[in-house]
């Protein structure tokens, strides 16, 4: 596979230059005041992207997986119930990771290609007398599926139950290249990633810790070491880490951040619902269709392609992989073979989707699926050519 070719997949994304020259820096006392200086402009431009008021920014070394451990471990107690729902893979493998830290996970099983059920949430919490429910879990962006929750209608369930627990989102996927409102949509612990919409490598889990999920930690009983939020936040009072930190990956999460800013997170945000319109207008053109169920769902940063029956999306990945040296997203769990994802995050632009759009189609015509090849492109060009000037003025 040539790195010369951008990657199609929801994750890692593609690395800027900039970023990349900004994580390749020569070795840094981790204790200095050097390194203090560095780490403290990442943690406050997290924050803002975030949209934090009060709580703590954590940043692990890790992935979107140590994040999920560490608000579990850090919160929660062994037998402690939590409420969530599976409808992918993700979803499913967060409900995994806290079964196997003993808790009693109460599941609502909802189909794939549905978001997060609201009522069901609801009537959950409702049907909660005695209170057991101590947190609600959420996959807001779920890549296996491309679909898209309702972060704020969560919310609003738990507050019209009058419940009190707290509210978990896994925004991997989805910060830093969605609209995300911590503070607005009451979220008590948000997990990035850093190899997603912060556009670095993997190698950074990055949460969003409200004020009420730092006083629950006090009475968590599961077992943390490496990821004690605890030791964290008292070496961050001297501008530090408990242990060695990532140090080049954190120097990268300041610039990523700058960028980000640089660009303005609405341009941000609108930049990845073009992109996103762009390859749905593909999809369609091809005669297929995303595999969110409906348009409410469907997700900015990722597109789950339903192939026509007898064809098989892996295929097509390993045939892009291997003949034309790009990557696209094979399906996962009970989606394999039937979709293809496109992911349309991060360092991208409508030239490059078009390159992976045409792409994708000569992968088609060579599998001898019917499609008609500069079908997609053209669609996407037509959505790309109507929207650019509207997105050129939101810049200025």
């Amino acid at each position: 596979m040539s790195f010369q070719n951008p990657v199609f997949i929801p994750g890692p994304t593609n690395i800027p230059e900039a970023i990349r020259k900004a994580c390749d820096m020569p070795t840094l006392d981790h204790r200095s005041p050097a390194f203090a200086r560095m780490f403290r402009p990442a943690v406050e431009g997290v924050r803002r992207v975030l949209k934090m008021e009060g709580g703590e920014v954590i940043i692990l070394p890790s992935t979107g997986t140590g994040g999920w451990e560490a608000a579990v471990s850090n919160t929660l107690s062994a037998g402690d119930t939590v409420l969530a729902a599976r409808f992918g893979m993700f979803s499913h493998r967060w409900i995994d990771l806290c079964q196997r830290h003993g808790l009693n996970v109460q599941i609502i099983e909802t189909p794939w290609g549905e978001g997060a059920p609201l009522d069901r949430i609801e009537a959950a919490l409702r049907a909660d007398t005695a209170g057991k429910i101590r947190a609600v879990l959420a996959t807001h962006n779920e890549t296996a599926t491309g679909v898209r929750s309702d972060i704020a209608g969560i919310r609003r369930a738990m507050d019209a139950a009058g419940h009190g627990a707290m509210l978990f989102v896994d925004g991997v996927s989805s910060i830093g290249s969605m609209p995300f409102e911590m503070a607005a949509w009451g979220v008590d612990i948000a997990v990035a990633g850093s190899q997603k919409g912060f556009m670095l490598p993997a190698g950074l889990a990055i949460l969003g810790v409200s004020d009420k999920a730092l006083a629950a930690m006090e009475g968590a009983t599961l077992p943390r070491t490496f990821f004690d939020f605890r030791d964290m936040l008292k070496s961050y009072a001297g501008g530090g880490y408990p242990y060695t930190p990532a140090v080049g990956l954190i120097a990268g999460l300041a610039k990523s951040v700058e960028m980000l800013e640089d660009e303005g997170l609405e341009n941000v945000y609108a930049r990845h619902a073009r992109l996103a319109g762009g390859v749905r207008a593909a999809v369609t053109a091809w005669g297929m269709r995303p595999y969110a169920a409906h348009e409410s769902l469907y997700s900015e940063t990722v597109t789950a392609v339903k192939v026509p029956d007898g064809c098989n999306g892996t295929d097509l990945v390993k045939l892009a992989a291997d003949k034309y040296g790009v990557a696209f997203g094979v399906g996962l769990g009970e989606v394999a073979g039937k979709v293809f994802r496109i992911g349309h995050l991060g360092m991208l632009t409508d030239v490059m989707v078009l390159a992976g759009l045409a792409t994708a189609e000569m992968c088609m015509a060579d599998l001898g699926w019917k499609v008609a090849l500069g079908s997609g492109v053209a669609a996407a060009q037509q959505h790309f050519r109507g929207t650019a000037g509207a997105l050129a003025l939101a810049a200025e």
